[in-house]
């Protein structure tokens, strides 16, 4: 029986987004069940990150960048890795997997925002903010980039009409993401409209109500 044949009950939760109930699938599978064992770790590598198990999933992902020969998952895996690295503190270590996915051509907006982040949380900001614009460029819609580029700008107070102006489209792109609402609020508190301010960061905060960043952005407005 082919691999996809055994796996599919799993397949079908994780593209359905039960996470758990596809990991509980993927791990009971006898050892003697003749699965690829690439295969398998794609899968499981991908439900622990999804998860935010990130210690878990990087056991099984780094398998399939070493160890896989299907070049698409190599790279979507690289970029998973880089991103868990970026969010655990492991700066160098992302920047390591986010320039090998430059080098062979693996979704360049996307690597050049997440190069973008790592450099801002170093307190890099034109380099940040070049990696942005060179992520614009090659994708004028990326939802990511522009939030990034207009929060970064706000937060640096520099050109917050333009800081506006890509947040608001990063939010017409993705108008049910927390994140872009923080950020169209932030940049609207930086502006010195409260009301709008306080419009857009308490929908954020309904959507993550224990998201750090953007209950100290809720207190800076109530503050001012």
């Amino acid at each position: 029986m082919a691999d996809n044949d055994i796996l599919k009950e799993g397949i079908s939760m994780y593209k359905n987004a039960d996470y758990n109930g596809a990991l509980a699938f993927f791990l009971s599978l006898p050892d003697d069940s003749e699965i690829n064992n690439i295969e398998m770790a794609y899968y499981i590598g991908l439900c622990y990150a999804k998860l935010e198990r990130y210690n878990d999933a990087l056991l099984y992902l780094e398998q399939v960048v070493t160890g896989g020969s299907e070049l698409e998952r190599v790279l979507q895996c690289r970029y998973v890795l880089a991103v868990i690295y970026a969010n655990s503190g492991r700066k160098k270590l992302a920047e390591f997997e986010l320039n090998k996915l430059l080098e062979s051509g693996y979704r360049p907006a996307s690597v050049y925002s997440s190069l973008a982040y790592i450099a801002w949380k170093q307190d890099e900001i034109e380099r940040s903010l070049d990696f942005y614009k060179k992520a614009i460029e090659l994708e004028p819609e990326n939802a990511t980039a522009l939030n990034g580029m207009g929060y970064v700008l706000a937060c640096e107070n520099r050109d917050l009409t333009k800081a506006l102006s890509f947040c608001k489209r990063a939010l017409d792109k993705r108008p049910n993401s927390p994140a872009c609402l923080d950020s169209v609020g932030w940049v609207y508190l930086k502006l010195g409209l409260m009301e709008d301010a306080f419009k857009y960061l308490n929908q954020a905060r309904i959507m993550l109500p224990d998201n750090e960043e953007i209950a100290e952005h809720l207190r800076i407005a109530q503050e001012s």
